[in-house]
């Protein structure tokens, strides 16, 4: 077929192996994971009990599951604040 980006799913590579864009794809997806998380747990932290759905303490580690966990807590774990 034509020249295209080749997947190959299941084979492991050394980071060294990884060319210079995917290693930045990587970089970039693990600075906006840690980013939303610890947004979510500085939320939490600033936030009273009633000001959130659920335990704090079940946000806090769902706040680690990768970039769903913080998601689901900005959309369905913090109540509106008055005013």
């Amino acid at each position: 077929m034509g020249g295209g980006v080749e997947v190959v799913v299941g084979e492991k590579r050394s980071w060294g192996e990884l060319s210079v864009g995917q290693r930045r794809m990587i970089v970039g997806a693990a600075v906006v994971q840690w980013g939303l998380a610890i947004a979510a747990l500085v939320d939490l932290r600033r936030r009273t009990a009633e000001e959130v759905r659920g335990s704090k303490r079940v946000w806090r580690v769902v706040a680690f599951v990768n970039f769903a966990g913080p998601l689901a807590y900005f959309l369905f774990g913090r109540r509106k604040r008055d005013g």
